[in-house]
């Protein structure tokens, strides 16, 4: 095979988010020239510039005209790794993508080892596991083995770089800093997962995106993707079987709170504020329960729209069937 020229079919993607990485995209471009030419199916690679301060646009011009492999995108304000994927994805002809930073961290030699196993078939989406000093070792230690007991999922490193397939990103919610859940939400859609080891190096130009502000962030989010995943689709689940807890034990308390009163001339005005706290707090969450259902079941609409759009653009891409 061979590196894409603008005309010919592609197999695989590398999507590559950028930001302010001017004085690491000519050796990053460099690299993947090198190494995606002479793998065994066609590429490309996306850049989307993720509204950089520095010379990223001049420095991609210049590298877009000198290799017709590479496409790239512009943002004009900072969105996030989740919608320069995006962005690179509707942008890209792929059918497998690849996600890949341009700070030369991880070196575009091992991005066939990472789309092999779903051009064989066995997997689809790969991810790539950190081989090598890491900084944030620890952090990313304590995110992985929650996502394991949290989620069940069997790789070892989800916050790496990955290969999955292009309909992965249809059952992906587009969210901010989402991207990190890719294998969570992709196996919890039935796509099957593998890893391959990939190397960690250190960065060699400009300066990390990442901070210890980004914690309490991904604990949110990683909470937030829980829920959506265990009562997205069931909200009443949650709530209702909450609600109903707490207006049980208002009620009870009620029947206590008469006792004492009726029965032994004695009244407590807190257990009252108790009681109405309770049964308020239930009515409430059940109420919850029962608007999340309707949204539930509009998203389950949504689905199908979606999933009825796919069929149809497959069909329209399909050949027609040789006459007799």
């Amino acid at each position: 095979m061979s590196l894409a020229d603008g005309r010919g079919p592609v197999q695989v993607s590398v999507l590559v988010p950028a930001k302010d990485e001017a004085e690491n995209l000519p050796e990053f471009v460099a690299q993947a020239a090198r190494a995606l030419a002479t793998a065994p199916f066609s590429a490309e690679v996306v850049v989307v510039d993720d509204g950089s301060a520095d010379a990223t646009p001049q420095v991609l011009a210049d590298l877009a005209a000198r290799h017709p492999f590479l496409r790239w995108e512009r943002h004009r304000t900072r969105q996030g790794i989740a919608d320069a994927l995006k962005t690179a994805g509707d942008a890209a002809r792929g059918d497998v993508l690849v996600f890949y930073p341009a700070d030369l961290q991880y070196l575009p030699d091992e991005i066939p080892s990472l789309v092999a196993p779903i051009l064989a078939g066995e997997a689809d989406l790969v991810t790539g596991t950190k081989q090598g000093r890491y900084e944030k070792a620890f952090v990313s230690g304590i995110y992985n083995r929650l996502c394991r007991w949290l989620f069940g999922v069997r790789v070892s490193d989800l916050n790496s770089v990955k290969a999955y397939r292009r309909e992965i990103m249809e059952v992906v919610p587009q969210r901010a800093d989402w991207h990190r859940f890719f294998a969570v939400v992709a196996s919890a859609e039935g796509f099957r997962l593998a890893e391959r080891p990939v190397t960690l190096h250190p960065r060699r130009a400009g300066a990390s995106k990442f901070g210890l502000g980004r914690i309490p962030v991904g604990v949110m989010d990683l909470l937030s993707v829980w829920f959506q995943l265990k009562y997205g689709r069931k909200p009443l689940l949650f709530f209702g079987v909450t609600g109903t807890i707490l207006f049980t034990l208002g009620f009870l308390s009620g029947v206590a709170a008469l006792i004492i009163r009726f029965g032994f001339g004695f009244g407590f005005r807190p257990l009252l504020n108790l009681i109405e706290t309770l049964v308020i707090s239930g009515i409430a969450l059940f109420g919850f329960g029962f608007l999340g259902e309707m949204l539930a079941g509009q998203r389950e609409e949504m689905r199908e729209v979606r999933r009825e759009l796919a069929r149809q653009r497959a069909g329209a891409a399909r050949p027609p069937a040789p006459g007799p």
